[in-house]
This record gives structure tokens, sequence and C-alpha cells, in this order.
């Protein structure tokens, strides 16, 4: 039986325990693309799609419907009572062009400021299904390309200096169910959620390469100062991190509005190939509390949990379950300095980030370094973790226990091993057993 409390006790919603499909026969009006005139093709059909969606809006609400075919488009915004299905054979493509996806105020990277919108938009929504068992599709390899030809000339550019779209962005939304989709090929992340609440995400794919063109920072779902967030069932195989927990970056990170917390969020049942990270917090984020990763199997990657902590930023993370947990990668734990674009921007009194009641229980895994922890007394303090039968073959097998406070473990077997260097190793993305 599923552990019906968070990590700090307080009861888990029944709302986690309802995992509820969705079907066309939910909806009384259908707009069909190819009903209103709308033919796949390779011509960039934003406009049309765009009034469809407003039309829909207009008349009561409804479902968009993408058919068998490939559709082209630039950035759209869905509005109040509009839904989206892609069906089996359908497929919607993001335009390789940025100039399809016009500047506007939005969120990346912990920071609200002028930048790109998504190939899919949604703001202030209550009530939003994307569904169906087509695909998303971000058409990345030319942003990517780019991207890389501009890091060789400038390998200090950022994520930003590259012009790129993300696939879906959520901004303050509530009670969002997306299930069966596959998202594929982001320019950038993939599904980024912003200030929502109620949000599920079921049965879906979220996949980017590896190889030949390496696919940047296309984080399959970052969950920005989000409160009741499910991931479960899902298979993610992405060149950075799977899961990313974000809110706000910066040394007054913590007092700014449009920054925020992330509580309450459950990744279950889910299956990884390559990721830098299965669950990482950060790097920009302020506060994660009563986070559970639970009953995953991870093909091979770089971080199984990693924990970025920010010099510039002050960062809170706590109550933190990792549980019935088995793979390969190249960290079991990694807790470490995160120094990419540093800027205390003239502040001297930073507070001291804080790790702690973190447990990690029934797991078996294979890595190079089981316990790869920095201690960092200076700028973060770690406290109160626990670690209960958990069983690691590892080349380094270093266990520091008094790096943090209040260590606890029982039943620890760590077996030695030649190190494998998991990730280097890569050259496919691993196909899934999961299957919508």
């Amino acid at each position: 039986m599923q552990n019906i409390l968070f990590p700090d006790g307080t009861p888990i919603s029944p709302w986690f325990f309802d995992t509820p499909s969705v079907t066309l026969d939910l909806f009384e009006r259908h707009y069909r693309l190819d009903e209103y005139g709308i033919f796949p093709d390779s011509a960039v059909q934003t406009e049309k799609i765009q009034a469809l969606i407003d039309r829909a809006a207009g008349e009561g609400g409804g479902v968009l419907i993408i058919p068998a075919g490939c559709y082209v488009s630039g950035a759209l915004t869905f509005r109040q009572g509009v839904h989206l299905y892609v069906s089996k054979e359908g497929m919607l493509k993001g335009s390789e062009d940025i100039r399809d996806f016009p500047l506007c105020d939005t969120r990346i990277e912990g920071q609200s400021c002028r930048y790109f919108p998504a190939l899919i938009n949604a703001e202030g929504l209550d009530g939003f299904y994307m569904f169906g068992e087509g695909i998303i599709d971000g058409n990345g390899q030319k942003y990517w390309e780019e991207f890389w030809f501009r890091r060789e000339w400038n390998p200090n550019c950022t994520n930003k200096d590259e012009q790129r779209p993300r696939l879906v962005f959520l901004s303050r939304c509530k009670n969002v169910l997306v299930h069966g989709l596959t998202f594929q090929n982001a320019a950038f992340w993939t599904n980024h959620l912003y200030k929502c609440q109620y949000v599920k995400y079921l049965n879906c794919r979220m996949l980017s390469p590896v190889s030949p063109v390496k696919a940047p920072s296309t984080d399959a779902i970052d969950i920005d100062a989000c409160r009741d967030v499910l991931v479960k069932n899902c298979y993610m195989a992405v060149n950075d991190d799977a899961v990313a927990l974000k809110g706000g970056k910066g040394p007054w990170a913590d007092e700014a509005p449009e920054n925020g917390s992330n509580e309450r969020i459950i990744i279950e049942d889910c299956e990884y190939g390559f990721c830098h990270g299965c669950l990482t917090f950060g790097s920009e984020a302020v506060h994660c509390r009563n986070i559970i990763l639970r009953n995953i199997k991870v093909g091979t990657g770089y971080n199984l949990l990693w924990m970025k902590l920010r010099p510039d930023t002050p960062q809170h993370y706590e109550y933190v379950l990792m549980e019935n947990v088995s793979g390969k990668a190249a960290n079991f734990l990694n807790i470490n300095p995160w120094s990419q674009f540093f800027d205390l921007q003239g502040r001297t009194d930073l507070p001291r980030s804080r790790c702690d009641h973190v447990t990690i229980r029934n797991c078996r895994f294979e890595c190079d370094t089981f316990f790869n922890v920095r201690p960092d007394e200076e700028h973060y303090h770690l406290s109160d973790f626990t670690m209960q039968s958990v069983m690691v073959r590892a080349a380094d097998l270093s266990f520091q226990k008094e790096i943090i406070e209040n260590m606890k473990a029982e039943d620890i077997q760590l077996t030695k091993k030649e190190g494998i260097e998991y990730a280097d190793s890569v050259t496919t993305i691993l196909e899934p057993s999961i299957r919508k």
C-alpha cells in the first residue's frame, strides 16, 4: 500500500490517488482542424489554428482536434474552456523559425522577463485537458545546432542567448490533466509549469536525443513555484533534467513575489532513459517541501537525486522522500554547489541555505559514485538525512556521514565494482517498457 502521508506527516490528498483518463466523449463541441479548412502540409498555420481556438472559446468552449497528419505552427494560446486532443496519427509540430514565436512577457530560468512563448501556451486557465495518443513535436534540431555553434564562438553564452521556444508553458493554471501524449524534440524546455496547482501528467512520454545532435536544456518537466503536481506512469529520456524543481534565483529571490515554493509534488511509477537528473532541485529554486519520488526505474544517466545549491541564492529543500528506486546512473546522491552564472548583485549578508529531512529507502542501484556530497558550511547546511535498506554497487563507495548533521543509516549494503561511466557510454535513447 502506498504511503498516505507526505514526508512532514501531513496527509496526502485523495486527489493524488485519482488517475482518470479522458476521452473525446467528454466534450460536446469538437473543432477538428480539417473540418475547418486547415490541412496538413509544410506551411506554418499559426493564424488559422489560433483563429479556431478563439472561435471555440467564443462559442462556449470545446476541444481542438489535431487529426492524422503533421500540422506546423508557431506560438498558440489556449483560452478558457478550449482543450487539446492529438489523434494517434496526428502531430502538432513547432516552427523552426523563431519569428513565429513573438516576444512577450513570460517566465524563464527563474526570472520574469521578455522572452519567447512556447508552442502551446495557457495563462490562468481553470480546467485544461491535453490528451490523445499523438505527438507534440518541437522540431528542435535547427535550434540545437545553432546553440552549439554559438557555444563554440562564446563558451559563456547562456541558454537564452540562442533564441529558442519551449514546447509547453502553463502559467497560473489549475485543474490540468495531461494524458497519453508524446512530447518530443523540444527546442528548449519540454514542459514548463509556473505557479500552477493541481496538475497531473499521466501516461506521457517526453523525449529528446543525446545523439547525433545533443538537445540542450530540454528538461522533461520544469515545476516552477507550483503546488500539488502528480507525474505518474510517464517515460522520460531527455538531454537534461527529467523533473526539475524551480522557483527563482538571485540573492533576494526568496522575497520576490514572482517567485515561490514547490510543495506537494509526487513523481511515481515512472521509467527513465538517459537524463542528467531524475529528480533535480534547482538550480533556480528557493523552497521545496514535501517532494516524493517513488517506484522508479532508471536506465542510465548522470544523477538519481541531485540537489543544486546556488551560492548566490537563499534555498531551502526540506521533507523529501525517495523510495523503491532501481537502476543505473553515474551518481546515486549528488549535493554540490552550483555556481553557473553566479551573481551576488552586491549582497554581502546572504543567509545560509539548508537541506533537511531527506529520507532515502528501499533502493537497489548501480553507479560510479554513491555519495557525491560536498560540504560547504559557508553557503549551506545539511541535516536530518535518513537512509534505510539501500543496496548499491559503486566504483566509489565513499560515505562521509559526518558531512550531514544527524545522518541516520540503517541496513546500507555497499559493494565495490569497476567503474562503468554510464553517462559517457550512452549513444542512443533507451526504449521504454511503459506503453501508452
